[in-house]
């Protein structure tokens, strides 16, 4: 029997989500932490010498194989989310949850190039079926009243899984590579075991939109010009962005970096608590510290700009996310890179909520829901060119040359003419609301 819907349900205060909410977003920061928890030293150990522990693949092999691995992730939702739709979350979890253990427990596990690359996709294909399910559950088992606090709930748990999980990552990783990848694989395996015995799927309308259907909606959007060229000039900011899952990455544990301030930093707050311990500044670190930065700005932010236009806000956030990639351009000092991944960071949080908020505001009335799910392809386009521009730029710039610096001059140059892409759109192209 199917848990009652939120619409049943009254009240708008945390009391009032039903149990499969609470049972999602439990899921939701899982599954977050074992993406992320991997993501934030997978392209550290996928270039790692195998002295060292890594696989020795060449950086150009790494960006190909991220490129493709994260944009199967924007890809497979759409899919996902229709087949779900049609045959019901649970069962979709289901499948979902199967596939991310297998792909990330043989990732940690081999060390051919293939079949490393085929492991990432199973995580990437679970984790795409997985996406749309959550989001659903969140959106029926919530309310006109409480639906905001709800996404709210949904989206804290998302960075508080991509903060806390690096943590346990750095700790894990000294022992061996492989527990990075066992333990992704037990968060998966525990949330399928969760799905299987407490998941309650909502009550929703079954779905006859057929997969052809659903393709024919994406020619829809596609042939909307003024929109693709929207999404392209945003996609520039993510070119960027997505340089916090490689390159910046290695530059951290590069020779061109010394983190040695930042260590001892860390270790004389913990001899404050009575710790006789080291501390150092892990890499996994880097990505707890965008999440960390979102998980304390993100209302403050919101709350700053909430009654400003969508594109002047995003173009803004663009400059400041750019200045992040000035930073690291100007100084290799080590704290001028911890302060560049919270200026990104601040860009990211400005930008990216509004970027769906103008999604709303331009799309024809009766097909929002339909635009809005296409607006994650700002994500195909920033991964699948990043990944592989920041790859080829790093092994031959950065590593090749030794001048970094160059590296990151290029990526803001990146940055600063999206800034200008989408102020000339915002004056010449951007349609109004007695448009749509």
């Amino acid at each position: 029997m199917n848990e009652k819907t939120a619409n049943e349900i009254p009240g708008s205060g945390v009391g009032s989500f039903p149990r499969s909410f609470w049972i999602a977003n439990i899921m939701e920061l899982f599954e977050r932490g074992a993406y992320y928890g991997m993501n934030s030293v997978l392209a550290v150990y996928l270039v790692a010498n195998v002295s060292e522990g890594g696989l020795g693949f060449s950086e150009t092999s790494v960006g190909f194989l991220q490129s493709i691995f994260m944009a199967l992730t924007y890809i497979m939702p759409i899919l996902g989310g229709a087949l779900a739709e049609r045959y019901g979350y649970k069962r979709f979890l289901t499948i979902a949850f199967s596939i991310m253990s297998v792909g990330y427990f043989v990732t940690g596990h081999v060390s051919s190039y293939g079949i490393v690359f085929l492991s990432l996709l199973l995580v990437a294909v679970g984790s795409g079926l997985f996406k749309p399910i959550i989001s659903g559950t969140i959106s029926r088992t919530s309310t006109d009243e409480n639906r905001s606090i709800g996404f709210g709930i949904y989206y804290w748990m998302i960075n508080l899984g991509a903060f806390l999980s690096p943590l346990l990552v750095s700790y894990l990783r000294g022992f061996d590579w492989t527990y990075v990848f066992v333990a992704s694989s037990a968060w998966a395996l525990l949330m399928l075991l969760l799905n299987l015995i407490a998941y309650k799927e909502p009550e929703h309308p079954k779905s006859t939109r057929s997969i052809r259907e659903t393709l024919s909606e994406a020619i829809t959007v596609i042939k909307d010009s003024k929109f693709i060229v929207m999404v392209l000039i945003y996609s520039g900011f993510w070119i960027m962005y997505f340089q916090m899952y490689n390159t910046v990455l290695w530059y951290m544990v590069s020779p061109h970096v010394d983190m040695t301030p930042v260590d001892k930093a860390l270790t004389s707050v913990a001899h404050l608590f009575g710790s006789s311990r080291e501390l150092k500044f892990d890499v996994a670190f880097v990505t707890s510290l965008n999440a960390g930065t979102i998980i304390a700005l993100q209302v403050f932010v919101s709350k700053l700009v909430n009654k400003m236009r969508a594109l002047p806000t995003m173009i803004g956030g663009m400059l400041i996310g750019t200045s992040g990639f000035i930073l690291l351009a100007i100084s290799s000092n080590a704290w001028v890179f911890i302060f560049g991944v919270i200026v990104l960071s601040i860009g990211e949080m400005t930008t990216h909520p509004k970027y769906y908020s103008y999604v709303g505001e331009i799309a024809p009335k009766d097909k929002v829901a339909v635009y809005m799910g296409y607006s994650f392809l700002y994500g195909i386009i920033g991964s699948l060119v990043g990944n592989n521009l920041g790859a080829f730029l790093y092994e031959r710039i950065a590593k090749g040359l030794g001048k970094p610096r160059i590296l990151w001059v290029i990526f803001s140059s990146i940055g600063i003419m999206t800034v200008i892409g989408l102020a000339l759109y915002d004056r010449f192209l951007a349609p109004r609301r007695s448009e749509t």
